[in-house]
């Protein structure tokens, strides 16, 4: 359940370990917060463990690794980095993970951040145990000794940020190691909502949009341990505000096909005001109303051009966005793209044709 200091060694490894390494170029210039998917599936069955304790294990996360039982041993993870961040998501067979004192001293001082997404964590540090069932989280030093034992059917989170830049934001932040934090706590599912939708963005090559990215995660991260009165003033006006802004536009393009999608439903959902909404959209130099309009013209747009969809009429197409009335839908779709719904049919269908 630890996010490793990766990726230096396998980005100057040798094979092994490049070779089962995918969807990262393996280059001496990596692209930016591009996903390393690492999985014993890609392993000879016989060498499994072997080969996951070695390349995972030692190679890149620095501790050691040993199976509670006899199951066949099957694990996997997907990296992501950024200076001032390293993010791990995966699953494992039930299994202890050890940092022994020699393989602490080797370690970045970095604070680990673990969320147990489904499974049961045990994690035991400086003579603490905590236990952590789904949706709840925990604090740990990655340099200092530690066992993670995860089972159940074991999936994680993890962040891995540097001690100096948590520590000034948070009260006491050694006194927090080894405590569980709530599923229920509002600055934890803020967090692993935005990581969810940063995750889902191919490249941040953006280096403005890379250093915002982890200035929002490290507000998150030091509001879910309990930030000091200075930094939750700021936290409050930076991170946590991006995240709700970031979440809130993710409800709304899932639920775009409701017809009772209204600023009303969305601030019941997120337990804010409407008020409140709409001083986010502003901060944005938008509005709510603006927002959902264009993401259901874009929805709009792309069935039309999608060949799945040819066979649908043009009205299921805006009833099915959203839309409820259709020649509303029509004028606003060519407003937005400088032709008719059923042009935008037709241009699809020369494309595909040509």
């Amino acid at each position: 359940m630890v996010t490793p200091q990766y990726p230096t060694a396998l980005s100057e490894g040798s094979l092994p370990a490049r070779s089962y390494v995918t969807n990262r170029a393996m280059t001496d210039a990596p692209v930016p917060f591009a996903p390393l998917h690492i999985s014993t599936d890609a392993f000879p069955v016989h060498r499994r463990l072997a080969m996951w304790r070695e390349i995972y294990g030692r190679t890149i996360a620095k501790f050691d690794i040993k199976p509670i039982n006899d199951t066949p041993f099957r694990a996997g993870v997907t990296l992501r980095s950024l200076p001032g961040l390293g993010v791990a998501a995966g699953h494992r067979s039930d299994s202890h993970y050890r940092m022994t004192r020699e393989l602490a001293t080797k370690s970045t001082d970095n604070l680990i951040f673990a969320v147990v997404t489904n499974g049961v964590g045990i994690i035991s540090q400086r003579g603490r145990e905590a236990t952590i069932g789904v949706g709840e989280a925990l604090l740990m030093s990655a340099t200092e000794p530690s066992i993670c034992t995860l089972h159940s059917g074991g999936r994680f989170l993890t962040l891995s940020v540097p001690r100096d830049a948590i520590s000034p934001m948070v009260v006491e932040a050694g006194s927090m190691l080894v405590r569980p934090i709530s599923k229920h706590s509002e600055a934890l599912r803020l967090l692993t909502s935005y990581l969810g939708i940063v995750n889902e963005a191919d490249k941040l090559c953006d280096p403005e949009l890379q250093r915002l990215a982890v200035t929002h995660i490290h507000d998150l991260l030091a509001s879910a341990l309990g930030a000091t009165q200075d930094a939750a003033i700021l936290v409050e006006g930076r991170g946590i505000r991006s995240a709700r802004l970031r979440a809130i536009m993710s409800n709304i393009v899932e639920n775009l096909g409701r017809r009772e999608l209204s600023i009303t439903y969305v601030a019941l959902h997120h337990s804010v005001t409407p008020r409140y909404i709409q001083k986010l959209f502003e901060s944005e130099g938008t509005t709510f109303t603006e927002y959902v309009l264009e993401q259901r013209l874009v929805q709009a747009n792309r069935m039309l051009s999608d060949p799945r969809f040819s066979n649908r009429a043009i009205s299921d197409v805006a009833f099915k966005v959203g839309f409820g009335d259709l020649s509303y839908f029509t004028r606003t779709f060519r407003r937005r793209f400088c032709m008719t719904p059923s042009d935008a049919r037709e241009r699809a269908r020369r494309e595909s044709d040509a």
